[in-house]
């Protein structure tokens, strides 16, 4: 079991860095995976998760405090970048200049992609049952590369993601985000 979780964190990263990679050409505008074809049924089609966010830009994240990431994490923070994501941005707390100790992220839209984000990040099968804050499910995964703690509930999902082996630092965080933005 053991063995399997401590794979999991990379191959997640892996499979979240190739699906944000997913760009056709088409002229001389860019084509994402993500939009439907007018000639492809959406109600049969498996949900197509959004990529993984990506810092692009320093920042303050708006809905968590680096105190509070600090207190939770046990590090210092450094600097803070965000994504471009909105009205949320995917924010990613920095140790030194290069390592992302903890990043956060809200996904808000659909139902059946918020689950496929929390499966993504934590699969179903080698998970631990992740269930707080009350009412939202998903799950936890702890390696030697840190730990991840992933939950939804309706078309909302919280993804975060830890340097710190602990499950519960992440889950913390997870409780103050969904207080924070008022999503429980």
């Amino acid at each position: 079991m053991n063995r399997r979780v401590s794979h999991a964190v990379p191959v997640l990263l892996l499979i979240g860095v190739l699906a944000g990679c997913t760009v056709e050409q088409h002229g001389a505008k860019a084509v994402t995976a993500s939009q439907p074809s007018a000639q492809q049924p959406t109600s049969a089609a498996p949900p197509v998760t959004p990529g993984v966010p990506q810092p692009v830009t320093d920042g303050k994240c708006p809905y968590l405090s680096n105190d509070v990431v600090q207190e939770a994490n046990g590090q210092l923070v450094r600097k803070v970048r965000l994504s471009e994501d909105q009205p949320n941005p995917a924010c990613f707390f920095y140790a030194n200049a290069t390592d992302v100790q903890l990043s956060v992220w809200v996904y808000q839209g659909d139902v059946k992609v918020a689950k496929a984000v929390v499966d993504r990040a934590a699969p179903i099968a080698s998970s631990s049952p992740a269930s707080s804050p009350e009412g939202w499910a998903g799950g936890s995964l702890s390696s030697a590369d840190g730990a991840v703690y992933a939950v939804s509930k309706g078309g909302v999902a919280v993804v975060v993601t830890s340097n710190q082996q602990q499950t519960i630092k992440a889950r913390r965080i997870t409780e103050t985000v969904v207080t924070n933005l008022k999503l429980g």
